[in-house]
Protein backbone atom coordinates (compact mmCIF):
# COMPACT_ATOMS: atom_id res chain seq x y z
CA UNK A 1 0.00 0.00 0.00
CA UNK A 2 3.08 2.29 1.19
CA UNK A 3 4.20 1.65 -2.90
CA UNK A 4 0.71 2.53 -4.30
CA UNK A 5 0.89 5.74 -2.43
CA UNK A 6 4.59 6.59 -3.18
CA UNK A 7 3.86 5.92 -7.05
CA UNK A 8 0.70 8.21 -6.75
CA UNK A 9 2.39 11.22 -4.89
CA UNK A 10 5.37 10.83 -7.90
CA UNK A 11 2.28 11.09 -10.44
CA UNK A 12 0.90 13.68 -8.95
CA UNK A 13 3.83 15.62 -8.59
CA UNK A 14 4.64 15.64 -11.96
CA UNK A 15 1.22 16.18 -12.94
CA UNK A 16 1.48 20.04 -11.20
CA UNK A 17 4.66 20.07 -12.22
CA UNK A 18 3.09 20.11 -16.29
CA UNK A 19 0.47 22.02 -15.05
CA UNK A 20 2.55 24.72 -13.97
CA UNK A 21 4.75 24.99 -16.99
CA UNK A 22 1.87 25.10 -19.51
CA UNK A 23 0.50 27.95 -17.24
CA UNK A 24 4.06 29.37 -17.22
CA UNK A 25 4.21 29.32 -20.97
CA UNK A 26 0.56 30.58 -21.91
CA UNK A 27 1.34 33.34 -19.52
CA UNK A 28 4.63 34.36 -21.40
CA UNK A 29 2.09 33.78 -24.76
CA UNK A 30 -0.33 35.86 -23.26
CA UNK A 31 2.28 38.92 -22.63
CA UNK A 32 3.70 38.67 -25.53
CA UNK A 33 0.86 38.87 -27.51
CA UNK A 34 -0.51 41.83 -25.87
CA UNK A 35 2.84 43.56 -27.01
CA UNK A 36 2.89 45.65 -30.22
CA UNK A 37 -0.20 44.97 -31.25
CA UNK A 38 0.82 47.65 -34.07
CA UNK A 39 3.42 49.33 -35.46
CA UNK A 40 3.19 53.44 -35.88
CA UNK A 41 3.91 56.60 -33.53
CA UNK A 42 1.22 57.15 -30.87
CA UNK A 43 0.78 61.12 -29.80
CA UNK A 44 -0.79 61.85 -26.92
CA UNK A 45 -1.63 65.77 -25.94
CA UNK A 46 -0.23 66.03 -22.53
CA UNK A 47 -2.67 68.73 -22.07
CA UNK A 48 -5.29 67.35 -23.18
CA UNK A 49 -4.85 65.14 -20.39
CA UNK A 50 -4.06 66.88 -17.49
CA UNK A 51 -7.85 69.49 -18.68
CA UNK A 52 -9.23 65.74 -18.52
CA UNK A 53 -8.25 65.12 -15.20
CA UNK A 54 -8.93 67.74 -13.71
CA UNK A 55 -12.55 68.14 -15.22
CA UNK A 56 -12.97 64.71 -14.30
CA UNK A 57 -12.35 66.02 -10.67
CA UNK A 58 -14.46 68.74 -10.60
CA UNK A 59 -17.17 66.68 -11.60
CA UNK A 60 -16.78 64.39 -8.54
CA UNK A 61 -16.35 67.47 -5.90
CA UNK A 62 -18.62 70.40 -7.71
CA UNK A 63 -22.00 70.48 -6.60
CA UNK A 64 -25.17 70.58 -9.52
CA UNK A 65 -24.97 74.60 -9.89
CA UNK A 66 -21.07 74.32 -9.93
CA UNK A 67 -21.21 71.97 -12.07
CA UNK A 68 -23.41 73.28 -14.47
CA UNK A 69 -21.59 76.66 -14.44
CA UNK A 70 -18.18 74.79 -14.60
CA UNK A 71 -19.54 72.83 -18.04
CA UNK A 72 -20.61 76.26 -19.68
CA UNK A 73 -17.33 77.85 -19.19
CA UNK A 74 -15.43 74.61 -20.68
CA UNK A 75 -17.38 75.01 -23.37
CA UNK A 76 -17.17 78.52 -24.19
CA UNK A 77 -13.04 77.96 -23.69
CA UNK A 78 -12.77 74.68 -26.14
CA UNK A 79 -14.54 77.06 -28.93
CA UNK A 80 -12.10 79.50 -28.03
CA UNK A 81 -9.09 77.12 -28.43
CA UNK A 82 -10.82 75.47 -31.48
CA UNK A 83 -10.94 78.67 -33.42
CA UNK A 84 -7.13 79.71 -32.74
CA UNK A 85 -4.61 78.14 -33.91
CA UNK A 86 -2.00 77.66 -31.49
CA UNK A 87 1.24 79.64 -31.90
CA UNK A 88 2.70 78.55 -28.45
CA UNK A 89 6.13 77.15 -28.21
CA UNK A 90 5.97 72.56 -28.25
CA UNK A 91 7.58 70.17 -26.09
CA UNK A 92 7.92 66.99 -27.39
CA UNK A 93 7.73 64.45 -24.14
CA UNK A 94 9.81 60.83 -25.31
CA UNK A 95 10.04 57.77 -22.58
CA UNK A 96 12.98 55.86 -22.22
CA UNK A 97 12.94 52.68 -20.17
CA UNK A 98 16.60 51.35 -20.77
CA UNK A 99 17.72 47.61 -20.03
CA UNK A 100 20.83 45.72 -20.76
CA UNK A 101 20.57 45.65 -24.41
CA UNK A 102 18.73 49.11 -24.83
CA UNK A 103 16.33 47.53 -26.82
CA UNK A 104 14.45 50.55 -26.81
CA UNK A 105 16.85 52.13 -29.08
CA UNK A 106 14.83 51.14 -32.54
CA UNK A 107 11.37 52.96 -31.19
CA UNK A 108 13.81 55.93 -29.84
CA UNK A 109 15.12 56.26 -33.59
CA UNK A 110 12.06 56.82 -34.94
CA UNK A 111 10.82 59.12 -32.25
CA UNK A 112 14.00 61.20 -32.88
CA UNK A 113 13.70 61.22 -36.80
CA UNK A 114 9.95 62.43 -36.66
CA UNK A 115 10.13 64.51 -34.05
CA UNK A 116 13.48 66.42 -36.39
CA UNK A 117 10.87 66.16 -39.29
CA UNK A 118 8.86 69.32 -37.43
CA UNK A 119 10.60 70.93 -34.72
CA UNK A 120 12.15 73.80 -34.48
CA UNK A 121 14.37 75.69 -32.32
CA UNK A 122 11.22 77.09 -30.29
CA UNK A 123 10.48 73.60 -29.55
CA UNK A 124 12.27 71.18 -27.29
CA UNK A 125 12.55 67.44 -26.55
CA UNK A 126 11.93 66.10 -23.04
CA UNK A 127 13.13 62.33 -22.07
CA UNK A 128 11.83 60.86 -18.97
CA UNK A 129 14.78 58.59 -18.82
CA UNK A 130 15.25 55.10 -16.61
CA UNK A 131 18.17 52.86 -17.55
CA UNK A 132 20.40 51.34 -15.41
CA UNK A 133 23.37 51.02 -18.08
CA UNK A 134 24.62 48.03 -19.87
CA UNK A 135 26.20 46.76 -23.27
CA UNK A 136 28.53 49.76 -24.11
CA UNK A 137 27.97 49.70 -27.73
CA UNK A 138 24.32 49.59 -27.41
CA UNK A 139 23.98 52.20 -25.20
CA UNK A 140 26.56 54.62 -26.60
CA UNK A 141 23.95 54.34 -30.11
CA UNK A 142 21.47 55.59 -27.47
CA UNK A 143 23.29 58.38 -26.76
CA UNK A 144 23.93 58.91 -30.43
CA UNK A 145 20.09 59.46 -31.13
CA UNK A 146 19.98 62.16 -28.19
CA UNK A 147 23.17 63.79 -29.79
CA UNK A 148 20.89 64.54 -33.04
CA UNK A 149 18.63 66.79 -31.30
CA UNK A 150 21.47 68.73 -30.01
CA UNK A 151 23.17 68.59 -33.48
CA UNK A 152 20.27 70.11 -34.93
CA UNK A 153 19.88 73.15 -32.08
CA UNK A 154 16.94 71.61 -30.21
CA UNK A 155 16.75 72.19 -26.76
CA UNK A 156 17.11 68.81 -25.04
CA UNK A 157 15.97 68.06 -21.13
CA UNK A 158 16.63 64.72 -19.86
CA UNK A 159 14.47 63.74 -16.45
CA UNK A 160 15.58 61.24 -13.91
CA UNK A 161 12.76 60.38 -11.53
CA UNK A 162 14.56 56.83 -10.58
CA UNK A 163 18.01 56.00 -12.26
CA UNK A 164 20.43 56.98 -14.98
CA UNK A 165 23.09 55.18 -14.10
CA UNK A 166 26.56 53.42 -16.43
CA UNK A 167 25.24 53.34 -20.05
CA UNK A 168 21.98 55.48 -18.63
CA UNK A 169 24.05 59.00 -17.50
CA UNK A 170 26.01 58.23 -20.96
CA UNK A 171 22.21 59.09 -22.44
CA UNK A 172 21.59 61.62 -19.73
CA UNK A 173 24.90 63.45 -19.93
CA UNK A 174 23.88 64.65 -23.66
CA UNK A 175 20.82 66.90 -22.38
CA UNK A 176 21.16 70.71 -22.24
CA UNK A 177 19.83 70.44 -18.99
CA UNK A 178 18.90 67.45 -16.36
CA UNK A 179 16.36 67.57 -13.89
CA UNK A 180 17.02 65.15 -11.03
CA UNK A 181 14.45 63.95 -8.68
CA UNK A 182 16.00 63.88 -4.66
CA UNK A 183 16.33 60.45 -4.60
CA UNK A 184 17.13 59.86 -8.12
CA UNK A 185 20.64 57.50 -8.78
CA UNK A 186 23.01 59.38 -11.23
CA UNK A 187 26.69 58.63 -11.68
CA UNK A 188 27.73 54.96 -12.41
CA UNK A 189 30.77 56.69 -14.83
CA UNK A 190 33.07 53.03 -14.88
CA UNK A 191 33.10 50.34 -16.91
CA UNK A 192 32.70 46.61 -15.77
CA UNK A 193 33.29 43.16 -16.96
CA UNK A 194 32.20 39.76 -14.62
CA UNK A 195 33.05 36.01 -16.20
CA UNK A 196 32.79 33.25 -14.48
CA UNK A 197 35.63 30.82 -15.42
CA UNK A 198 34.83 26.83 -14.90
CA UNK A 199 38.66 25.33 -15.73
CA UNK A 200 38.91 23.84 -12.48
CA UNK A 201 35.31 21.98 -12.36
CA UNK A 202 36.32 20.71 -16.12
CA UNK A 203 39.52 19.61 -15.11
CA UNK A 204 38.60 18.09 -11.95
CA UNK A 205 36.08 15.86 -14.35
CA UNK A 206 38.55 15.27 -16.96
CA UNK A 207 37.12 17.71 -19.69
CA UNK A 208 39.61 19.07 -22.00
CA UNK A 209 38.76 22.76 -23.35
CA UNK A 210 40.02 23.45 -27.01
CA UNK A 211 40.15 27.10 -27.93
CA UNK A 212 42.04 27.98 -31.43
CA UNK A 213 41.98 31.52 -32.51
CA UNK A 214 43.80 33.37 -35.16
CA UNK A 215 45.42 36.78 -33.79
CA UNK A 216 47.32 37.17 -30.49
CA UNK A 217 44.32 39.10 -29.02
CA UNK A 218 41.23 37.89 -30.31
CA UNK A 219 39.94 35.88 -27.25
CA UNK A 220 41.98 36.61 -23.73
CA UNK A 221 39.53 36.27 -20.42
CA UNK A 222 37.25 32.75 -21.16
CA UNK A 223 35.33 31.24 -19.17
CA UNK A 224 36.12 27.24 -19.59
CA UNK A 225 40.43 28.12 -20.44
CA UNK A 226 42.71 28.77 -17.70
CA UNK A 227 43.17 32.41 -17.94
CA UNK A 228 46.92 33.78 -17.35
CA UNK A 229 47.91 37.18 -16.06
CA UNK A 230 48.85 38.74 -19.82
CA UNK A 231 45.04 37.33 -20.69
CA UNK A 232 43.63 39.25 -17.38
CA UNK A 233 46.02 42.60 -17.89
CA UNK A 234 44.68 42.36 -21.81
CA UNK A 235 41.08 42.41 -21.17
CA UNK A 236 42.23 45.65 -17.94
CA UNK A 237 43.86 47.31 -20.78
CA UNK A 238 40.47 46.74 -23.21
CA UNK A 239 38.16 48.49 -20.26
CA UNK A 240 40.30 51.14 -19.14
CA UNK A 241 40.52 52.54 -23.19
CA UNK A 242 36.19 52.21 -23.10
CA UNK A 243 36.55 53.79 -19.64
CA UNK A 244 38.19 56.71 -21.51
CA UNK A 245 35.70 56.77 -24.49
CA UNK A 246 33.30 57.31 -21.62
CA UNK A 247 34.64 59.98 -20.11
CA UNK A 248 35.66 61.85 -23.05
CA UNK A 249 31.49 61.24 -24.23
CA UNK A 250 30.70 62.78 -20.54
CA UNK A 251 33.14 65.59 -20.49
CA UNK A 252 32.08 66.86 -24.20
CA UNK A 253 28.66 67.90 -23.11
CA UNK A 254 29.66 68.69 -19.38
CA UNK A 255 33.43 70.03 -19.87
CA UNK A 256 32.41 71.61 -16.19
CA UNK A 257 32.95 67.95 -14.33
CA UNK A 258 35.42 67.26 -12.35
CA UNK A 259 36.29 63.84 -13.86
CA UNK A 260 39.21 62.59 -11.37
CA UNK A 261 35.76 62.76 -8.73
CA UNK A 262 32.88 61.32 -10.88
CA UNK A 263 34.38 59.21 -13.19
CA UNK A 264 35.25 56.15 -10.64
CA UNK A 265 32.27 54.11 -10.77
CA UNK A 266 30.50 55.64 -8.27
CA UNK A 267 26.52 56.62 -8.18
CA UNK A 268 25.10 59.45 -6.04
CA UNK A 269 21.64 59.94 -5.18
CA UNK A 270 19.85 63.44 -6.37
CA UNK A 271 21.29 66.16 -4.04
CA UNK A 272 25.07 65.29 -4.04
CA UNK A 273 24.62 64.59 -7.80
CA UNK A 274 23.42 68.07 -8.19
CA UNK A 275 26.31 69.28 -6.27
CA UNK A 276 28.98 67.17 -8.40
CA UNK A 277 27.30 69.12 -11.34
CA UNK A 278 25.90 65.57 -12.41
CA UNK A 279 22.78 67.22 -12.69
CA UNK A 280 21.27 71.08 -13.10
CA UNK A 281 18.10 71.40 -11.12
CA UNK A 282 16.19 69.01 -8.46
CA UNK A 283 13.23 68.56 -9.77
CA UNK A 284 10.86 65.47 -11.18
CA UNK A 285 9.21 64.70 -14.18
CA UNK A 286 5.78 65.58 -13.16
CA UNK A 287 6.63 69.14 -11.70
CA UNK A 288 8.39 70.03 -14.77
CA UNK A 289 5.55 69.14 -17.19
CA UNK A 290 3.18 70.53 -14.71
CA UNK A 291 4.96 73.67 -15.08
CA UNK A 292 5.54 73.89 -18.38
CA UNK A 293 1.95 73.49 -19.46
CA UNK A 294 0.69 76.95 -19.03
CA UNK A 295 3.34 78.45 -21.65
CA UNK A 296 3.94 75.45 -23.97
CA UNK A 297 1.77 72.69 -26.10
CA UNK A 298 2.88 69.10 -24.72
CA UNK A 299 2.85 66.08 -26.60
CA UNK A 300 3.77 62.71 -25.46
CA UNK A 301 4.99 60.46 -28.35
CA UNK A 302 5.69 57.07 -28.38
CA UNK A 303 6.57 54.39 -31.74
CA UNK A 304 5.72 51.33 -31.49
CA UNK A 305 7.39 48.26 -33.26
CA UNK A 306 5.24 44.78 -34.42
CA UNK A 307 7.71 41.98 -33.38
CA UNK A 308 7.00 38.25 -34.58
CA UNK A 309 6.02 35.95 -32.63
CA UNK A 310 9.17 34.51 -31.43
CA UNK A 311 10.82 37.79 -30.45
CA UNK A 312 8.04 38.81 -28.24
CA UNK A 313 8.12 35.29 -26.48
CA UNK A 314 12.08 36.00 -26.07
CA UNK A 315 11.80 39.66 -25.09
CA UNK A 316 9.54 38.43 -22.35
CA UNK A 317 11.97 36.11 -21.28
CA UNK A 318 14.51 38.97 -20.94
CA UNK A 319 12.29 40.66 -19.18
CA UNK A 320 12.05 38.77 -16.91
CA UNK A 321 16.01 38.51 -16.42
CA UNK A 322 15.95 42.06 -16.76
CA UNK A 323 13.27 42.49 -13.42
CA UNK A 324 15.81 40.47 -11.81
CA UNK A 325 19.33 42.53 -12.53
CA UNK A 326 17.04 45.35 -11.15
CA UNK A 327 15.58 43.89 -7.93
CA UNK A 328 19.55 42.90 -7.73
CA UNK A 329 19.61 47.10 -8.10
CA UNK A 330 17.02 47.78 -5.56
CA UNK A 331 18.63 45.21 -3.08
CA UNK A 332 21.97 47.05 -3.43
CA UNK A 333 20.89 50.51 -2.47
CA UNK A 334 17.73 49.40 -0.03
CA UNK A 335 20.75 47.95 1.76
CA UNK A 336 22.07 51.28 2.11
CA UNK A 337 18.98 53.03 3.62
CA UNK A 338 18.56 53.23 7.80
CA UNK A 339 16.61 50.60 9.31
Amino acid sequence: MSQFFIEYGLFLLKAVTIVAAIIVVVGVVAAAGRKASHEGLEIESINKKYKSLANELRQAILNKAEKKKDGKENKKLEKAEAKESSSRPRSFILDFKGDLKASAVPSLREEVSAILQVATAQDEVIVRLENHGGVVHEHGLAASQLARIRDRDIPLTVCVDKVAASGGYLMACVASKIYVAPFAILGSIGVLAQIPNFNRLLDSHGVDFEQVTAGKYKRTVTMFGENTDEDRAKLKEELEDVHTLFKTAVSKYRPNLDLDKVATGEHWYGSMALELGLADEIKTSDELLSDLSADRDLYSLSFKIKQPLQKRLMSSVDGALEKADAAGWRRRFESRLPR
